[in-house]
């Protein structure tokens, strides 16, 4: 058998198990809860086996506890779930206004509520998207203490001396010092399957985002006592979805609210009739690239351009600077709208004809007689998540009180993986191919690689592929969309439903015109195809301000100087 073969053959595996993934995770929500040890809960661990995910790494080896997967999963749920046996997805059901912590992961926009220690409240707003990214990590996570409970105790379910060192150190609150820490790092390394260097890399990198996380012992311990009483003693884990959580999904309720929200300010402060822009991108390279120059000009005197100031407010604690700027672009007329809606996407609203427009980076090019002449408004979204982007986009393009906004253009960038190049690099897509289904969106895009000449950084063109989740992908698929008829580029979780919502929503409605200008851009986060390049092994770090602000101010310019 050829090796074009073998591997179209992983491919149609690798699919299939992402399907019966996709289609059992529907089914447990619709039925309202699972168990692991259920058949519904073995279906999905056996699918993820099957399907074997780059940033889940080992999660097939059974002898060994995969790391990079397990930082990456916990810093995505909330602190303390190792420890509860039930979970309780939940729509925004008044829990803000209890007596309960809010707790919110450390990369992961979402409120949590321990109830008591063996219940978790976790909070979903933003679509199924979010459903699929949790279910996901619950069931790799409880792989994971399956792995740990087989080093921990042996079959009779009688502790190992690993493990009775371990609960001394969690349990007994025996502080670690230099002089025991590489002993109980040895006794870890065992009941993980790893070896100490491993061990120890694992332990700082959880110290890396410590107070929102129990620290990788007592996640190790939780994971191992939950999965021991699930077997031994009669203590199975719950997870159950409200019946309000369920009525809700699909309905467009906070997005709806959200989408007034920003409508009501622009009509407050007379915007609603003008030229709009709308920018999906992150709360700080728009407002840096229009603002930081003027705020910073007596801490900077020789930076002019957009991205070394960039630089500069990256920098770990420069959180005062970052507050200069902000409460500049305030008094120049930028309106932020901090979310309230439950959508957890923050907007910025910039009037450009208040806009300190003879101080701008270099890299800005204005034609003031247009500004003058057409008065522009700019709108920034934060980052929508997977299916949420189409709720979000569809509720802001539909008319407000009979009126329609006059929307000129929709600019994206977003982070997405890259399978040619490395991490930084570029993706212009020319479409956007929803996986698992038949929608395709091909898009007349504004940008071209040439957009990018000269920048240093490699530029790519070609289909994105929008997928149900980062966590569901595997190098079979990723390869076959990268070596066939597709060409792919790159994938990230939004662009078909942004374009879902332009094309076949609000253009047939005619709520924006049919010739608005459209901007896609990504830069890559991560190379799900490289040994240790998933999203897994790290963050992008510094990495990620030359293509932010490179993007960021192509798209200003394309706003403010066009042709």
């Amino acid at each position: 058998m050829s090796l074009d073969i073998i591997e179209l053959t992983r491919a149609r595996e690798s699919r299939a198990a992402i399907e019966k993934l996709y289609i059992e995770m529907r089914h447990i929500f619709n039925s309202g809860s699972y168990s692991p040890s259920t058949i519904s809960g073995r279906v999905l661990l056996e699918a993820l086996h099957t399907l074997r995910p780059e940033i889940y790494g080992s999660i097939d080896d059974m002898e060994k506890v995969e790391l990079n997967g397990l930082v990456y999963v916990m810093e995505r749920l909330p602190k303390g779930i190792e420890q509860c046996r039930f979970l309780r997805l939940i729509s925004d059901e008044g829990y803000s206004h209890s007596g309960f912590e809010v707790i919110i992961p450390a990369k992961r926009r979402r409120n949590c509520y321990k109830v008591d220690n063996d219940l978790m409240l976790v909070e979903v707003t933003r679509g199924r998207s979010e459903i699929y990214d949790i279910l996901t990590h619950l069931t790799f996570m409880y792989n994971e203490a399956e792995k740990i409970k087989s080093h921990a105790f042996d079959k009779n379910g009688n502790k190992t001396k690993e493990w009775e060192q371990l609960e001394k150190i969690v349990e007994g609150n025996v502080k670690l010092t230099e002089h025991n820490r590489d002993l109980a790092f040895s006794h870890l390394s065992t009941l993980l399957g790893r070896t100490f260097e491993q061990t120890k890399q694992a332990f700082f990198r959880f110290e890396d985002t410590a107070p929102q996380n129990s620290g990788l012992f007592r996640i190790v311990y939780w994971l191992g006592k939950v999965a021991h009483a699930a077997e031994f003693e009669n203590q199975p884990i719950q997870i159950t979805f409200t019946p309000t959580l369920r009525d809700r999904i699909g309905h467009h309720i906070h997005g709806e609210q959200w989408a007034t929200n920003i409508k009501k300010h622009l009509i407050e402060h007379k915007l609603l009739d003008r030229p709009i822009h709308i920018i999906s991108a992150n709360m700080h390279s728009v407002m840096n690239s229009l603002c930081a120059l003027s705020a910073l000009k007596e801490d900077f005197p020789d930076h002019k351009r957009a991205e070394d100031l960039a630089q500069e407010l990256s920098k770990p604690n420069n959180q005062s600077l970052n507050n200069r700027v902000r409460q500049y672009a305030e008094q120049c007329g930028m309106l932020y709208l901090n979310d309230n809606s439950g959508t957890n996407i923050s907007v910025q609203v910039f009037d450009t004809t208040l806009l300190d427009l003879s101080n701008l980076p270099v890299e800005l090019k204005v034609n003031k007689e247009h500004i003058k002449k057409e008065k522009p408004v700019i709108i920034v979204m934060d980052y929508a998540f997977g299916e949420q982007a189409y709720e979000t986009m569809d509720e802001l393009l539909k008319p407000y009180k009979n009126a329609n906004l006059l929307v000129k253009s929709i600019s994206v960038m977003g982070k997405a993986g890259i399978l040619h190049g490395g991490k930084g690099d570029l993706m212009i897509p020319s479409a956007h191919v929803f996986e698992g289904t038949a929608d395709n969106y091909p898009l007349k895009n504004e940008f071209t690689k040439d957009d990018f000449k000269g920048s240093g950084l490699n530029v790519y063109e070609g289909a994105m592929i929008s997928v149900l989740g980062t966590s569901l992908q595997n190098r079979d698929v990723l390869a076959y969309f990268r070596n066939s008829s597709w060409r792919a580029v790159g994938l990230e979780m939004e662009g078909a439903h942004y374009q879902k919502a332009i094309q076949a929503g609000s253009m047939i409605r005619n709520n924006v015109s049919s010739d608005i200008t459209l901007r896609y851009a990504y830069y890559a986060s991560d190379n799900p195809l490289l040994t240790g390049g998933t999203l897994s092994s790290g963050s992008l770090g510094t990495v990620g301000v030359k293509p932010t602000y490179l993007i960021t101010t192509k798209i200003l310019n394309k706003i403010l100087n066009p042709k």
